[in-house]
Order: C-alpha cells, then sequence, then structure tokens
C-alpha cells in the first residue's frame, strides 16, 4: 500500500531540522521505559569494553544501537564513570554516542545515551527522583530508564541521564561556546585530597589538569581567575558567580544527603560561565543521593571511614563551616556571609515543606515503581533482589557481609525533615502578605510602584531583571511612608521601579536576625512577573498544525494539534498577563502561566484543551476546517490573531518569512525557521501527478488509484477553490479549467480513502 507521502515528506524535513527541547523532553518522559537493543558484530564485545576500561582509554567500540526500534548504524560504546564499573561483571554502565562516527545522528535530538546501572540504589528511584526535585530550583538533567538488550540478550534495568554538555548548555543558558568545566579528578584523593574543590592553586592552567576536565574548546584562564576571586578576594564574588544558584545547589546536596558530590570528595559537578561572567554550578550523578554515599561529608567523618545511616539523617548543613579536613571555598566563603547563610537555609526549607513535608518525594516515587516493576523483575542481573526494590523506597536494605546499606528513603527523609525543621534558621522567618503593583498595565517603559505586606522582618529588599538569564539588580524597600506604602512602619514596603521593554521579573526577600524567607520561595529561579506586552509585532503567532495525525507527540504520546509564537526582538518577552483563545467574543479563554519566551525563540502551546496535564496546554482545540487564533493581552489588546481555513493532515499554516511573513500551508517546522515548501519537495511521489505546472488555462491530475477519489484545491488563503470526486478502475485523471484563477500557488490534495497526496501548482 502506498504510504502518505505528505507524512513521509515532513518527517524528512523534521529530521533534518530537529527541535532539541522538545524532542528531548519527550525522549526523557518517565511514562515509559526506551527499549535500548545494542549489536556488535563480534562475540567478545565485553572483553574489547572491559580492555578498554582497564587501559584507561576513551576510545569506544562500534555498534549498531537500535531505541525503541529506530536503528542507527556506527555508534560508539565504552563503559561510563568508574566506580560503578566491574569487568567481572554483566552489567555495567554504558555511554552511548549516536554521531559518533556519522555526524549529527540522533534520536529524538540525544545524541548520547548515559545509561546507569543502578549499582547502589536498590530502590531503582534515587536518580530520577533526585533529578526531578533539583529541576524544580535549578537547570539540571532530565532523567528516565532503558531496557538494554546486547545481541538481542537482556542485560538489565538502567537509568537513562541526560548529558550535560554543549547543547545542553545552550537550552539552559542561550549559548553553549562559554568556559565549561567538570569536577573530575584524575586520582581521587581521600580524605585529605584537593580533588576539583575550586581552590586557587597558582596562575598555570597546567597545575589545574588533574582536577578538571575542560568541556568547552578554551577557558582555562577564566577557572583561573574564577578560583582566584573565590578564594582571595570574596567581596567581588557575586561578578565571577551565580550566588543563587550556588546556594540552591548546596542546599540540595545538604537536604537530599547527596554526598557524592561537591560536599564530600569535591566531583561529580559541573560550572558554566554564562554570558554574564557568572559561573554557575550544575549538579551530575545521583545515582546514590538520599545517603546511598556516606564514605565522607568533607569533614571528620573522612576521619572515621564515613557517615553512619543516623550520622546522615542528622548531617549539619552547615557543618563544612567548622569541621572541613579539606576545603570547600565555593560554599564556605558564601556561607560565612550572614545574609548568604539565611538564603541558604531558606532554600533549605524550600525544598523540605515542598518535597518532603508534603510525601510528594514518595508518592513519586512509588509512581517511578509502578512504570518499571515489571523490568526489574525481569532483570536477572540486578544487584539486589526484587524484595529489597520493593522494601528501600521504606526502609534500609543491605548491611550483608556482600551488602552495604542503604538507607530506606522514607525512613531518611523523615528523619532529616524532622532535624532540619529543629535547625537554626528554618523557623522564625519573616512573613509576606499582600503584593502589590501600580499600575497593574504597564507600559514599556511606565514607572511602576511594587508593594509588599512583610511582617516579622529586620530588612527586605525587591530584586528585578530585564533579561530571564541576567542577573538581578537589587533596590532596598522602604517603609517610610513616601514610597507610595500607606503609613510609615505600617508594614507595608515600596519600592519604584522602570519597564524596560516587554519582560520584567522580579522578587523579594526579607530577613530577620534567625532567618531569611524569599517569594516566590523559588527565587533566584522562580519570579514573579510583570509583562508590559503592546501590540507590536515583536510576539507573533508564527505557526499552527489543526490536523496532527502523525507528526508530532506531546509528552502524553498523544497527536495534538499546537501553536507556535516567536519572538521576533532582541529582549526576552513575559507572556504573564497574555491569552489565547479562539473566539473572538472570549479572549480570555486560555491563560498563559507565567511563561518567559526568549529572544528570537519559539514556544509551542498544544491546543487540545486538555489543562490538566503538565506543561502549555490551551483550554481548546483547533478545527482542521478552519478557525480564527486570538492572542491578546489581558483580553483586550490585541497583539496577533490568525485566520485559516480547511486544512490538509500534518500539514501547518504558517508564516514565511518566518516571524513577519504572510501565512500559507507549508511542511511542518516545529519549533524551528519556517521554510518555503518548494515543488520539488511535494512532488516526488509517483502515483499522483499534476501538469502541466505551471498551469495557465487547464491542469491534468492523473493517478494510479482504483475506487473513489477525491481533489480539492486550496489557495495560498486556505480557502477551497475547488472540489471534485472521481471513480476509477485502475488508473484515474481529471482535467481542471484554471483560466479563471487568479495568478499564484495552489495545493492540491489527493485522497483515495488509503492514500493522501498534496502538489504545490502554480498558476500564471
Amino acid at each position: 500500500m502506498q504510504r502518505n507521502v505528505v507524512v513521509g515528506l515532513i518527517i524528512w524535513v523534521f529530521l533534518l531540522i530537529p527541535d532539541l527541547s522538545r524532542s528531548q523532553e519527550d525522549f526523557y518522559s518517565t511514562s515509559a521505559v526506551h527499549e535500548v537493543r545494542l549489536y556488535f558484530d563480534f562475540p567478545n564485545w565485553d572483553y574489547m569494553l572491559d580492555s578498554l576500561f582497564e587501559a584507561g582509554q576513551q576510545e569506544r567500540v562500534l555498534a549498531t544501537v537500535c531505541i525503541d526500534g529506530t536503528c542507527m548504524d556506527s555508534a560508539g560504546v565504552r563503559y561510563k564513570g568508574y566506580s560503578s564499573v566491574n569487568v567481572d561483571r554483566v552489567k555495567n554502565p554504558l555511554n552511548i554516542d549516536l554521531d559518533y562516527v556519522i555526524d549529527g545522528q540522533e534520536f529524538m535530538g540525544v545524541t548520547k545515551l548515559k545509561l546507569g546501572n543502578v549499582i547502589h540504589d536498590p530502590s531503582f528511584v534515587r536518580e530520577v527522583l533526585s533529578y526531578e526535585i533539583a529541576r524544580k530550583y535549578m537547570p539540571a538533567s532530565k532523567a528516565n530508564y532503558a531496557n538494554v538488550f546486547v545481541n538481542d540478550t537482556l542485560i538489565g534495568l538502567y537509568t537513562c541521564v541526560e548529558s550535560i554538555n554543549k547543547p545542553w548548555a545552550d537550552r539552559n543558558f542561550g549559548n553553549g561556546e562559554n568556559a565549561f568545566f567538570k569536577g573530575d579528578p584524575e586520582v581521587l584523593e581521600y580524605p585529605f585530597g584537593t580533588n576539583a574543590n575550586l581552590a586557587y592553586i597558582d596562575a598555570d592552567s597546567a597545575s589545574y589538569y588533574p582536577y578538571y576536565s575542560i568541556e568547552s574548546d578554551n577557558g582555562w584562564s577564566k577557572l583561573i581567575e574564577f578560583t582566584d576571586i573565590l578564594n582571595n578576594n570574596t567581596d567581588n564574588i557575586e561578578s565571577v558567580l551565580n550566588v543563587d544558584r550556588t546556594l540552591w545547589m548546596a542546599a540540595f546536596d545538604y537536604a537530599l544527603v547527596n554526598l557524592d558530590s561537591y560536599i564530600a570528595y569535591s566531583q561529580n559537578y559541573y560550572i558554566y560561565q554564562d554570558d554574564y561572567n557568572r559561573f554557575n554550578p550544575v549538579l551530575w550523578d545521583m545515582n546514590m543521593s538520599f545517603g546511598s554515599f556516606r564514605l565522607s561529608d568533607g569533614s571528620t567523618a573522612a576521619y572515621t571511614g564515613g557517615l553512619t545511616i543516623n550520622g546522615a539523617k542528622n548531617l549539619n548543613p552547615l557543618g563544612l563551616l567548622t569541621l572541613s579536613v579539606s576545603p570547600r571555598p565555593l560554599f564556605t566563603k558564601l556561607l560565612q556571609k550572614p545574609t548568604w547563610k539565611r538564603m541558604f537555609m531558606a532554600h533549605i526549607r524550600t525544598i523540605v515543606e515542598e518535597n518532603f513535608q508534603t510525601d510528594w518525594y514518595y508518592t513519586r516515587g512509588e509512581e517511578l515503581q509502578s512504570v518499571i516493576d515489571s523490568y526489574v523483575q525481569n532483570d536477572t542481573n540486578r544487584f539486589y533482589s526484587y524484595s529489597d526494590f520493593i522494601k528501600n523506597l521504606d526502609s534500609t536494605v543491605g548491611g550483608t557481609p556482600n551488602m552495604m546499606e542503604y538507607p530506606g528513603i522514607k525512613d531518611l527523609v523523615q528523619a532529616r525533615s524532622t532535624y532540619l525543621g529543629n535547625y537554626a534558621g528554618f523557623q522564625g522567618a519573616p512573613e509576606f502578605e499582600d503584593i502589590s503593583v501600580d499600575p497593574a498595565n504597564p507600559g514599556a517603559t511606565d514607572w511602576v510602584w511594587i508593594n509588599a505586606k512583610i511582617t516579622g522582618h529586620d530588612s527586605c529588599f525587591l530584586a528585578y531583571r530585564y533579561n530571564a538569564r541576567g542577573p538581578f539588580t537589587k533596590v532596598l524597600m522602604y517603609d517610610d511612608g513616601i514610597h507610595q506604602d500607606g503609613q510609615s512602619g505600617d508594614s507595608i514596603f515600596g519600592a519604584h521601579v522602570q519597564m524596560n521593554g516587554s519582560m520584567f521579573q522580579y522578587y523579594f526577600y526579607a530577613e530577620n536576625a534567625v532567618a531569611g524567607i524569599f517569594s516566590p520561595q523559588k527565587a533566584e529561579f522562580d519570579c514573579y512577573s510583570i509583562s508590559p506586552l503592546t501590540s507590536s509585532n515583536n510576539l507573533v503567532i508564527n505557526e499552527l498544525m489543526a490536523d496532527n495525525e502523525t507528526y508530532i507527540i506531546d509528552t502524553y504520546h498523544e497527536y495534538d494539534d499546537w501553536i507556535e509564537l516567536y519572538n521576533n526582538s532582541n529582549s526576552d518577552i513575559s507572556l504573564s498577563g497574555a491569552y489565547l483563545s479562539d473566539n473572538i467574543l472570549a479572549l480570555k479563554k486560555w491563560a498563559f502561566p507565567d511563561t518567559v519566551i526568549g529572544a528570537h525563540n519559539y514556544l509551542i502551546i498544544w491546543a487540545d484543551d486538555d489543562v490538566n496535564q503538565a506543561g502549555l496546554h490551551a483550554s481548546f482545540k483547533l478545527s482542521a476546517s478552519g478557525e480564527s487564533v486570538y492572542l491578546t493581552y489581558a483580553g483586550v489588546t490585541m497583539i496577533d490573531s490568525v485566520t485559516f481555513g480547511p486544512q490538509i493532515t500534518d500539514w501547518t499554516w504558517g508564516r514565511y518569512p518566518n516571524g513577519t511573513g504572510q501565512f500559507g500551508f507549508m511542511h511542518a517546522s516545529y519549533s524551528t525557521t519556517n521554510k518555503p515548501t518548494s515543488i520539488e519537495e511535494v512532488q516526488t511521489d509517483n502515483f499522483f501527478v499534476v501538469f502541466p505546472n505551471p498551469a495557465n488555462d487547464f491542469v491534468t491530475c492523473r493517478w494510479k488509484s482504483s475506487g473513489n477519489a477525491s481533489l480539492e484545491m486550496f489557495n495560498m488563503g486556505g480557502s477551497l477553490v475547488f472540489s471534485g470526486i472521481a471513480q476509477t478502475i485502475e488508473d484515474g485523471e481529471m482535467r481542471i479549467n484554471v483560466s479563471s484563477y487568479p495568478s499564484g500557488v495552489y495545493f492540491v490534495k489527493f485522497y483515495d480513502g488509503r492514500n493522501i497526496a498534496v502538489k504545490k501548482l502554480i498558476i500564471n
């Protein structure tokens, strides 16, 4: 049977220009387990991988890799990591490079698979769960699971973690080409070693080679400058370090007892320098979080062979300030400042309140275990029993001569929550009540009063920025009766700030002598927004698909319709206060959450009427027979709108040139630059032809198919200009008079109940 030609062409275009951000989001969905099959051309594949590992080499062994039935040739395979590899085991961690030989070879935007063998986690959820918690507060990898076969023999269930590399940095920082390092000591020195602790050594970059691996093309001088300021000029540290991001990482490591990290061996982390000259720490390697790793906490436990489980439950979050065996300047230099120490404790409070005290971690752990349960049972190479898998979410397992103790996640978290909840700086923080903005809907350059009612404080400030990735400017707030704050001393504070374009993000911080608090509590990662949007061409509806049958699925594996927005400007735009609708009489049909669309970037909204699904899912669907879509601010100011006619399955209605041009039918370019659809692209099939092309008076449509066939012709405005039905026994033909049609581009659609084809036609 003839395949759907339009679908094939769209998939071809999509693969040429992958949407890495969206496709990777789909790939790392935890709703299902990937099947990864490796095929080596020789039976002693394991011996070859073992030999490369024992020789300390980074070379790879070639294999064909099939992911969920899609096979890719000449991928490179080696073991991943060090401590989790053992050449006497069958199940070792794997690092698979899909484009090792064939440049650009990928699967759903992913070029590298980092597969962990789950050697130190009987529960199988530590790594995936930890990354999910981390992503609530800072950029971090996505993670899910893969069932791995080699030459059709099941090896077992693995975790699959998103690589931290240049594409990852580009997605999270807007640029992947800046200085980029991994804390990765060649020889792990214990317990007195420097390792990758970010101490300043000297001005010679070679002195840093044994401790850090460089992920960028250059940048050693940047690292040296950073460590010098961190250790010797802390007053200027904010010029070279994202301090808040660092405090979040420290809070995460201590709250989750994630000791195989900077606070223990000073390894397993990255630092990336953003476009504002600030290094940003990035978490890595969570397979031993929740107290699975306890050999050292960088303090006196190093002398005693590590922490007990009880010691992990009561790990002092400020212990590095007084008990450190080996310096940890990235944290200790910051925590010596009272305000930053209170901010650190405020971040710990947020993690504990949102994940531990609500039992979110446990519910999510149960959900993950339900997805992987059958795979764990079938994994004969797992390192623990199925009973241990079930028990370890709640209680400690192990402790036998051949198996270390692994604390029950619930047992650890409940004790940790109690301990931290009673720790100095956790309780007694100020409280935020009312927050207001005047005027509520400012213009792009208006001055705005921002007020907040705060009780129990000693000081407070407002932090704001005009760029979603940039540093914040901090200004004191006043309760003096002259900052539109009511009466002096009434706990209502005010600040006067000016808008500067189409985006304004802000948060508050208040503290007293005991504790500090942010509003919103996830700041600086999460902020309030004011959106001084205008009806200019800065933000446009760029493309939509109203008949998505086979083109692309959302994260819930549904072929839903979608709308693409594009930011034509050089500045980020906040969508707070913006609405989408398909009804001119109800312009506030669907409100955007507090979302930012980056400069010259795309944003996809699923038009599926599934508002309960996570992500951007509008409260309406698109009609394939045609309708209108409206983008407004506050349901009043029209930002952009588009009206379209009957749509073609798996085609889109989009602007060309991208972001500015007129709408017309095109091959889908989901979250990428719209491109014109050429005659050569759509006339590759043989069973349906249209000639002459270009045409003047008559055009002939001819096809090879039996039964009823329908022909439809659309103009570039999406209007149906011709419709006809023909009955054929074997070959069909229809002649259409086009002499009265205006000159321009048309699309001829053929459908016989099984096959669909579309031809682009020029009429002169």
